[in-house]
């Protein structure tokens, strides 16, 4: 059972506003190691390799491990979504008239659980009474991505592509001017991966990527743990 850190009213669910929320959280209560998601916006992009998003770029490189759950199976959060499901009946049913009054009802509902209402999982005790706050600091600068010596890196174009032996071989456009790296695991067979998350693999035969169908919670390359 975790605190109920941050619950923001957004207009919509695009990746500028939610990240600066997450900022502010980042900053407040430090990095966590991972985050688990959905798979909708922002959290990741459905058409893109791997279903690498803008914000799962930024995670990455703040050393935060995606963990999304496989598409249509919310069960796979389930502490999550039984929060939703409280929060949800306590505050939207039927949702308030503006933004501002609706963010007014999250923010009494995260005082309530967070302070005031014991929860049996913790033996009667409040999330405020058990929280301790990451020891990650949110760094004034985005660290760069760092990969065991033994993977070939390519930096990806604003076309979305890599050099490949003098072809370009297309990847994603999310990853334009990251490094990403590929590690080989067959006769020109090469696994991809953006820091520890891999997300496809590489036939160098026939120079094409296709998604590798691990999901985020898979093996750092050669279990180096790349950051």
């Amino acid at each position: 059972m975790q605190s109920l850190l941050t619950c923001s009213a957004l207009a919509q669910p695009r990746t500028a506003p939610t990240r600066r929320v997450l900022e502010r959280v980042f900053r407040t209560y430090g990095l966590p190691s991972r985050i688990r998601s959905d798979n909708g916006s922002p959290f990741a992009y459905s058409q893109a390799l791997g279903r690498v998003s803008d914000l799962m770029v930024w995670w990455v490189h703040l050393g935060i491990v995606p963990d999304r759950i496989q598409p249509g199976c919310p069960s796979q959060n389930g502490r999550h979504e039984r929060m939703h499901k409280t929060l949800k009946r306590h505050t939207a049913l039927p949702p308030a008239a503006t933004r501002g009054a609706q963010q007014a009802r999250f923010t009494a509902f995260r005082v309530e659980y967070n302070e005031e209402r014991p929860h049996d999982a913790l033996a009667k005790l409040t999330p405020a009474m058990v929280y301790v706050p990451s020891e990650r600091e949110m760094p004034a600068r985005l660290p760069a991505l760092e990969y065991p010596a033994h993977l070939e890196r390519r930096r990806v174009s604003s076309s979305g592509c890599v050099r490949w032996k003098g072809v370009d071989v297309f990847v994603t456009r999310v990853l334009d001017g990251e490094d990403i790296g590929f590690e080989e695991i067959g006769d020109d067979l090469w696994a991809v991966y953006f820091g520890p998350i891999r997300l496809a693999t590489f036939d160098g035969t026939i120079q094409r990527v296709r998604a590798s169908g691990h999901d985020h919670t898979g093996r750092s390359p050669a279990d180096a743990g790349a950051r």
